[in-house]
């Protein structure tokens, strides 16, 4: 019986110390590990989702109201500065502008008279003041009475004031007629005003009327867009956006042509990003696309912000505790495994980090997480691309 219990001890035992040698074999063996390889010519890309727009973009009327009586613009069409896109009935304001132009022919006649009734004045003052001179030299030698000198001097002060009478009634006619050439003129403008037409070379999007529509002054009439503005509005996450430049070139995909990839750059970067999605708005001129447009079609765009002659790229998900600068790494170091604190630079689309600081000299930096990291363990550095 106790040798029964022997033999039953002695094989625990056995099987014990295989097994704590096996755990011992597993956990301090090198550890095989993949490893990263510095990469040259890696660009930096940021994403942004967006759509097609425009930079002028007008919505375009008249100035006053009135029914439509003719339309010479359709949705599609491609018009030049000046063109006549539609006129309103008019009329009444012809009508307008002959009276007002009879105004100015009155007017203009009457400054003739004023200015006539002036030189009369001028002529009778001169004969007034030559009598009234005459006058007062035979005075003076008694030819003639006291009293006659005296209307002659009276004469002449009426016929002073007459000419006076005479320029501010000139001058009240050439007012009148001044008034009437404005009036004139307005009247022009407000007829002109009842045709529309291109402001710039054109693209029409939309047509809102049609024939014998009543419009008010200021309702749209059509929507116009300058060709050559078409441009791609994208959003960007602000914490991606920080290294987006005006300049730099980007590749552009539309949803409507998925399989082709068209080329742009960066135009413009919104001052005021969205407070709501926190996210900046980015505009693309696209260098290569199509002719025709579509407003409001999708796009997706990649922003080149940098181009890394060589760099260390480290998996995001082999990063522990990341802040958005600095991150934990595993590393091997003379063929141990080591944790090390890195600072990090630039991100790539494939959520890779550029290691910029804080790696030893002649450090290999683990790649892929797996269990039985422990520092102080030899570890075994494998290619990436290794099984």
């Amino acid at each position: 019986m106790r040798t029964r219990l022997r033999r039953s001890l002695i094989l625990l035992l056995a099987l014990g110390v295989v097994a704590a040698g096996g755990v011992f074999f597993v956990q301090m063996r090198p550890l095989p590990v993949e490893i990263v390889r510095p990469v040259r010519d890696q660009p930096v890309e940021v994403f942004g989702l967006g759509s097609v727009e425009a930079r002028v973009l007008s919505e375009i009327g008249f100035e006053v109201d009135g029914a439509l009586r003719e339309l010479h613009a359709d949705h599609g069409d491609r018009v030049r500065r000046g063109r006549v896109l539609a006129r309103l009935h008019d009329a009444e304001q012809r009508a307008r502008v002959a009276r007002a132009e009879a105004g100015v022919a009155r007017a203009k006649a009457a400054l003739t008279t004023a200015e006539a009734a002036v030189g009369r004045a001028r002529a009778i003052l001169a004969r007034s003041r030559e009598t009234n001179r005459r006058r007062q030299a035979l005075l003076a030698r008694k030819a003639i009475s006291v009293e006659s000198a005296e209307q002659a001097q009276m004469e002449e002060d009426v016929a002073a004031a007459e000419l006076a009478v005479a320029i501010s009634e000139a001058e009240v006619a050439r007012a009148g007629l001044q008034d009437a050439e404005a009036q004139y003129r307005y009247e022009k403008i407000i007829l002109e005003h009842h045709t529309l037409s291109a402001p710039y070379d054109a693209v029409v999007v939309v047509r809102h009327k049609e024939l014998g529509a009543v419009l008010r002054a200021g309702e749209p009439l059509f929507t116009l867009v300058a060709p050559e503005t078409v441009w791609v509005r994208a959003y960007v996450d602000e914490a991606r956006a920080g290294g987006i430049r005006v300049g730099q070139p980007a590749r552009i995909h539309l949803r409507s042509l998925p399989r082709r990839t068209f080329h742009g750059k960066v135009a413009r970067i919104d001052i005021e990003s969205d407070r709501v999605s926190e996210e900046r708005r980015v505009y693309l001129a696209c260098v290569d696309c199509p002719e025709s447009f579509h407003l409001g079609e999708q796009a997706e765009v990649f922003i080149t912000t940098a181009i890394l002659a060589e760099a260390l790229l480290v998996p995001e998900i082999a990063v522990e505790h990341f802040d958005g600068a600095r991150g934990i790494v595993w590393t091997v170091e003379d063929g141990v495994l080591h944790r090390r604190r890195v600072t990090f630079g630039h991100r790539t689309l494939d959520a890779r980090l550029e290691v910029v600081g804080g790696l030893p000299e002649g450090a290999l930096v683990v790649g892929r997480l797996r269990p039985g990291l422990r520092e102080g363990r030899a570890a075994i550095p494998l290619a990436e691309d290794s099984p």
